[in-house]
């Protein structure tokens, strides 16, 4: 447990990490399981508490299943943008964001099994075609 700069804190060799006593370490990506974003630091759960979607995910972006090396289960929303993908891992964002973890960083190292089960809010989607010039307006200005 500790703190991570959010924009400096993944390195070519881990994990850059501050202990809540002061001590710097890197920690190494096979030794991370993941690393949370939490609103609340001294909350009890830094791990997201509902790890997999109820339903169908309204957020867009890939919506993924991970199995860790240890056989547990996380689903998030992955950026379906490419620019924002890592080397060192992926960033998503957990089901339930009311809770204490915002963001879950997770190591490719950490896992054995990475699935995309849909795509919520495809850019490919045509937008609607605006109502024809001669459709009477109900709610006229």
């Amino acid at each position: 447990m500790g703190y991570v700069h959010p924009q400096s804190y993944l390195r070519p060799n881990g994990v850059e990490l501050l202990s809540p006593d002061g001590t710097f370490a890197i920690v190494p990506y096979h030794e991370v399981k993941a690393v949370s974003f939490v609103r609340d630091f001294e909350a009890p759960e830094a791990f997201p508490e509902r790890t997999v979607f109820n339903t169908r995910p309204k957020m867009e972006g890939l919506w993924v299943r991970m199995k860790f090396r240890d056989g547990e289960i996380m689903e998030g929303i992955l950026s379906n943008d490419l620019l924002h993908l890592d080397v060192y891992g992926f960033t998503v964002a957990p089901p339930d964001l009311s809770a204490n973890c915002q963001r879950v960083f997770v190591p490719r190292a950490a896992l054995g099994d990475l699935q995309v089960l849909g795509v919520v809010g495809s850019p490919l989607r045509k937008p609607k075609k605006p109502a024809p010039k001669e459709q009477i307006q109900l709610f006229e200005k």
